[in-house]
Protein backbone atom coordinates (compact mmCIF):
# COMPACT_ATOMS: atom_id res chain seq x y z
CA UNK A 1 0.00 0.00 0.00
CA UNK A 2 1.59 3.41 -0.96
CA UNK A 3 2.08 6.09 1.23
CA UNK A 4 -0.77 8.28 -0.95
CA UNK A 5 -3.42 5.69 -0.31
CA UNK A 6 -2.22 5.70 3.48
CA UNK A 7 -2.86 9.04 4.02
CA UNK A 8 -5.85 8.81 2.15
CA UNK A 9 -6.94 5.79 4.43
CA UNK A 10 -6.61 7.94 7.32
CA UNK A 11 -8.43 10.89 6.22
CA UNK A 12 -11.80 9.06 5.46
CA UNK A 13 -11.43 8.18 8.70
CA UNK A 14 -11.57 11.08 10.29
CA UNK A 15 -14.21 12.24 7.75
CA UNK A 16 -15.94 9.04 8.48
CA UNK A 17 -15.76 10.29 12.15
CA UNK A 18 -17.36 13.54 11.37
CA UNK A 19 -20.73 11.90 9.94
CA UNK A 20 -22.57 10.47 12.76
CA UNK A 21 -25.22 11.96 14.84
CA UNK A 22 -24.76 15.46 16.21
CA UNK A 23 -25.07 13.67 20.01
CA UNK A 24 -21.18 13.02 19.52
CA UNK A 25 -20.95 15.83 17.26
CA UNK A 26 -17.53 17.05 19.34
CA UNK A 27 -15.93 13.61 19.89
CA UNK A 28 -16.27 12.86 16.01
CA UNK A 29 -14.28 16.45 15.38
CA UNK A 30 -11.27 15.25 18.02
CA UNK A 31 -11.60 11.94 15.90
CA UNK A 32 -10.93 13.70 12.34
CA UNK A 33 -8.29 16.30 14.21
CA UNK A 34 -6.44 13.30 15.58
CA UNK A 35 -6.82 11.36 12.22
CA UNK A 36 -5.23 13.96 10.20
CA UNK A 37 -2.24 14.33 12.48
CA UNK A 38 -1.96 10.49 12.16
CA UNK A 39 -1.69 11.61 8.06
CA UNK A 40 0.70 14.04 8.42
CA UNK A 41 2.95 11.95 10.79
CA UNK A 42 3.46 9.52 7.79
CA UNK A 43 3.87 12.13 5.10
CA UNK A 44 6.93 13.21 7.39
CA UNK A 45 10.52 11.49 6.20
CA UNK A 46 11.97 9.41 9.39
CA UNK A 47 14.29 11.38 10.92
CA UNK A 48 16.42 9.03 13.02
CA UNK A 49 17.23 8.23 16.61
CA UNK A 50 20.19 9.43 15.93
CA UNK A 51 21.94 12.24 13.66
CA UNK A 52 25.11 9.94 13.45
CA UNK A 53 22.60 7.51 11.63
CA UNK A 54 20.96 9.96 9.48
CA UNK A 55 24.43 11.17 7.99
CA UNK A 56 23.59 9.72 4.76
CA UNK A 57 20.71 10.79 2.12
CA UNK A 58 17.25 9.30 3.60
CA UNK A 59 16.20 7.14 1.03
CA UNK A 60 12.71 5.74 1.32
CA UNK A 61 11.40 2.55 0.33
CA UNK A 62 8.66 1.51 -1.79
CA UNK A 63 7.93 -1.82 -0.22
CA UNK A 64 5.46 -1.22 3.12
CA UNK A 65 1.81 -1.29 4.13
CA UNK A 66 -0.26 -0.40 7.48
CA UNK A 67 0.24 -3.22 9.97
CA UNK A 68 -2.69 -5.49 10.70
CA UNK A 69 -4.47 -6.69 13.36
CA UNK A 70 -3.57 -9.91 13.84
CA UNK A 71 -5.89 -10.63 17.13
CA UNK A 72 -9.84 -9.85 18.54
CA UNK A 73 -10.38 -9.44 22.09
CA UNK A 74 -13.71 -9.83 23.02
CA UNK A 75 -15.07 -7.75 26.06
CA UNK A 76 -18.39 -7.23 27.67
CA UNK A 77 -18.51 -3.18 28.47
CA UNK A 78 -19.64 -3.81 32.65
CA UNK A 79 -22.00 -1.24 31.91
CA UNK A 80 -26.33 -0.64 31.97
CA UNK A 81 -26.67 0.83 28.53
CA UNK A 82 -24.97 0.97 25.08
CA UNK A 83 -24.88 4.74 25.24
CA UNK A 84 -23.14 4.68 29.03
CA UNK A 85 -20.28 2.74 27.00
CA UNK A 86 -20.41 5.19 23.61
CA UNK A 87 -19.81 7.97 26.34
CA UNK A 88 -17.29 6.37 27.97
CA UNK A 89 -15.40 5.87 25.00
CA UNK A 90 -15.64 9.67 24.03
CA UNK A 91 -14.52 11.59 26.87
CA UNK A 92 -10.46 12.40 26.67
CA UNK A 93 -10.56 11.67 30.90
CA UNK A 94 -11.65 7.98 30.59
CA UNK A 95 -8.27 7.00 28.69
CA UNK A 96 -9.95 3.50 27.39
CA UNK A 97 -11.44 2.76 23.73
CA UNK A 98 -12.44 -0.01 21.57
CA UNK A 99 -12.94 -0.42 17.56
CA UNK A 100 -16.43 -1.50 18.00
CA UNK A 101 -19.48 -1.58 20.37
CA UNK A 102 -22.39 -4.07 20.17
CA UNK A 103 -25.66 -3.55 21.78
CA UNK A 104 -28.15 -5.67 22.96
CA UNK A 105 -30.05 -5.14 19.71
CA UNK A 106 -27.70 -6.03 17.23
CA UNK A 107 -26.82 -2.31 16.53
CA UNK A 108 -22.79 -2.17 15.86
CA UNK A 109 -20.69 1.45 16.16
CA UNK A 110 -17.46 1.22 14.62
CA UNK A 111 -15.59 3.78 16.62
CA UNK A 112 -12.42 3.62 15.52
CA UNK A 113 -10.59 2.66 12.26
CA UNK A 114 -9.02 -1.06 12.19
CA UNK A 115 -5.53 -0.05 11.30
CA UNK A 116 -5.56 2.03 14.58
CA UNK A 117 -4.60 1.66 17.53
CA UNK A 118 -7.62 1.63 20.23
CA UNK A 119 -7.33 1.53 24.37
CA UNK A 120 -8.84 -1.67 25.23
CA UNK A 121 -6.35 -4.13 26.26
CA UNK A 122 -4.56 -2.49 29.10
CA UNK A 123 -1.91 -4.46 30.95
CA UNK A 124 -1.86 -7.82 29.82
CA UNK A 125 -0.06 -11.12 27.60
CA UNK A 126 -0.67 -14.03 26.09
CA UNK A 127 2.29 -15.88 25.30
CA UNK A 128 4.86 -13.59 24.33
CA UNK A 129 3.16 -10.82 23.13
CA UNK A 130 2.99 -7.98 26.18
CA UNK A 131 1.37 -4.92 23.70
CA UNK A 132 -2.04 -6.18 23.42
CA UNK A 133 -3.07 -3.04 21.95
CA UNK A 134 -0.64 -2.70 19.29
CA UNK A 135 -2.09 -6.20 17.19
CA UNK A 136 -5.34 -6.32 18.14
CA UNK A 137 -8.95 -5.24 17.16
CA UNK A 138 -11.36 -4.73 20.28
CA UNK A 139 -14.89 -4.94 20.44
CA UNK A 140 -17.27 -4.60 23.20
CA UNK A 141 -20.52 -6.14 24.00
CA UNK A 142 -23.08 -4.20 25.91
CA UNK A 143 -24.09 -6.32 28.98
CA UNK A 144 -23.61 -5.42 32.69
CA UNK A 145 -21.53 -8.63 33.76
CA UNK A 146 -23.89 -10.84 34.96
CA UNK A 147 -26.26 -11.68 31.93
CA UNK A 148 -26.97 -13.82 28.71
CA UNK A 149 -26.10 -12.01 25.43
CA UNK A 150 -28.80 -11.63 23.32
CA UNK A 151 -29.30 -13.49 20.15
CA UNK A 152 -29.22 -10.17 17.74
CA UNK A 153 -25.67 -9.12 20.07
CA UNK A 154 -23.98 -12.60 18.96
CA UNK A 155 -25.41 -12.81 15.20
CA UNK A 156 -24.16 -8.72 14.96
CA UNK A 157 -20.95 -10.24 16.58
CA UNK A 158 -20.46 -12.85 14.02
CA UNK A 159 -20.69 -10.86 11.28
CA UNK A 160 -18.34 -8.23 12.51
CA UNK A 161 -15.52 -11.30 13.22
CA UNK A 162 -16.59 -12.68 9.75
CA UNK A 163 -15.43 -9.44 7.71
CA UNK A 164 -12.62 -9.06 10.51
CA UNK A 165 -10.90 -12.61 9.59
CA UNK A 166 -11.52 -12.58 5.63
CA UNK A 167 -9.89 -8.90 5.68
CA UNK A 168 -7.01 -9.29 8.19
CA UNK A 169 -6.38 -13.03 7.88
CA UNK A 170 -6.98 -13.36 11.74
CA UNK A 171 -6.06 -17.24 12.97
CA UNK A 172 -8.62 -19.00 14.34
CA UNK A 173 -6.77 -19.30 17.94
CA UNK A 174 -6.41 -15.36 18.24
CA UNK A 175 -10.10 -14.77 19.07
CA UNK A 176 -10.00 -14.70 22.75
CA UNK A 177 -11.38 -12.44 25.84
CA UNK A 178 -10.20 -10.10 27.96
CA UNK A 179 -10.28 -12.59 31.09
CA UNK A 180 -7.94 -15.05 28.76
CA UNK A 181 -5.10 -11.69 28.34
CA UNK A 182 -5.48 -10.35 31.74
CA UNK A 183 -6.62 -13.24 34.04
CA UNK A 184 -5.54 -11.59 37.53
CA UNK A 185 -7.72 -8.61 36.67
CA UNK A 186 -10.62 -9.45 34.06
CA UNK A 187 -13.62 -11.84 33.97
CA UNK A 188 -15.10 -10.62 31.11
CA UNK A 189 -17.01 -11.48 28.61
CA UNK A 190 -18.64 -13.45 31.50
CA UNK A 191 -19.91 -17.13 31.60
CA UNK A 192 -22.60 -16.73 29.68
CA UNK A 193 -21.07 -15.65 27.09
CA UNK A 194 -21.01 -18.03 23.85
CA UNK A 195 -17.49 -19.59 22.74
CA UNK A 196 -18.51 -22.59 21.56
CA UNK A 197 -20.74 -21.52 19.38
CA UNK A 198 -18.02 -19.05 17.95
CA UNK A 199 -15.37 -22.12 17.33
CA UNK A 200 -18.18 -23.78 15.33
CA UNK A 201 -18.50 -20.81 12.96
CA UNK A 202 -14.14 -20.58 13.07
CA UNK A 203 -13.52 -17.90 15.74
CA UNK A 204 -11.64 -19.51 18.40
CA UNK A 205 -10.08 -23.21 19.51
CA UNK A 206 -12.58 -25.50 20.88
CA UNK A 207 -12.02 -29.48 22.37
CA UNK A 208 -13.02 -32.54 21.70
CA UNK A 209 -12.64 -34.76 24.74
CA UNK A 210 -13.84 -38.08 22.49
CA UNK A 211 -10.20 -37.82 21.11
CA UNK A 212 -8.43 -38.19 24.30
CA UNK A 213 -8.19 -42.25 25.27
CA UNK A 214 -5.52 -41.22 27.91
CA UNK A 215 -3.79 -38.28 29.19
CA UNK A 216 -0.06 -38.82 30.04
CA UNK A 217 1.26 -39.13 33.85
CA UNK A 218 3.86 -36.82 32.44
CA UNK A 219 1.21 -34.39 31.48
CA UNK A 220 1.92 -30.63 33.19
CA UNK A 221 -0.90 -28.68 32.98
CA UNK A 222 0.56 -25.11 33.98
CA UNK A 223 2.99 -25.56 30.86
CA UNK A 224 -0.05 -26.39 29.12
CA UNK A 225 -1.54 -23.33 29.83
CA UNK A 226 1.22 -21.24 29.03
CA UNK A 227 1.87 -23.15 26.04
CA UNK A 228 -2.05 -22.27 24.69
CA UNK A 229 -0.98 -18.64 25.66
CA UNK A 230 -2.10 -17.66 29.41
CA UNK A 231 0.36 -16.12 31.78
CA UNK A 232 0.84 -18.30 34.25
CA UNK A 233 2.79 -16.51 36.37
CA UNK A 234 -0.43 -16.67 38.99
CA UNK A 235 -1.25 -19.84 38.28
CA UNK A 236 -4.32 -19.76 39.81
CA UNK A 237 -6.01 -16.67 38.13
CA UNK A 238 -4.62 -18.41 34.79
CA UNK A 239 -6.47 -21.48 35.23
CA UNK A 240 -9.74 -19.29 36.38
CA UNK A 241 -9.49 -17.25 33.02
CA UNK A 242 -9.28 -21.10 31.49
CA UNK A 243 -12.49 -22.65 33.07
CA UNK A 244 -14.09 -18.81 32.46
CA UNK A 245 -13.52 -19.67 28.90
CA UNK A 246 -13.52 -23.48 28.56
CA UNK A 247 -15.87 -25.08 31.31
CA UNK A 248 -18.10 -22.25 32.16
CA UNK A 249 -20.16 -24.26 34.66
CA UNK A 250 -17.85 -24.69 37.21
CA UNK A 251 -15.77 -21.51 38.81
CA UNK A 252 -13.56 -23.13 41.15
CA UNK A 253 -10.10 -22.76 39.74
CA UNK A 254 -9.30 -26.02 40.54
CA UNK A 255 -8.58 -28.38 37.70
CA UNK A 256 -10.50 -31.66 37.55
CA UNK A 257 -9.58 -34.59 35.82
CA UNK A 258 -12.39 -33.49 33.03
CA UNK A 259 -10.96 -30.07 33.09
CA UNK A 260 -7.60 -31.96 32.52
CA UNK A 261 -8.57 -33.70 29.56
CA UNK A 262 -9.90 -30.30 27.73
CA UNK A 263 -6.85 -28.75 28.36
CA UNK A 264 -4.98 -32.01 27.68
CA UNK A 265 -6.85 -31.91 23.68
CA UNK A 266 -6.43 -28.03 23.60
CA UNK A 267 -2.85 -28.03 24.20
CA UNK A 268 -2.41 -30.78 21.69
CA UNK A 269 -3.52 -28.05 18.86
CA UNK A 270 -0.48 -25.81 19.63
Amino acid sequence: MCMKKIVTLLLMAGIAGSCSNSKYAGSNRSYKKQAKAFARELKTQPAGIDSVLMASPWVGTTNFGMRKPNFVIIHHTAQNACDSTLRTFTLPRTQVSAHYVICKDGTVHHMLNDYLRAWHAGAGRWGSLTDINSSSIGIELDNNGFEPFSEAQINSLLQVLKSLKKNYGIPTANFIGHADIAPTRKVDPNRYFPWQQLAQKGFGNWYDTATVKMIPDHFNAVQALRIIGYDTRDSVAAIRAFKLHFVQQDSIPKLTDADRKILYDLYKRY
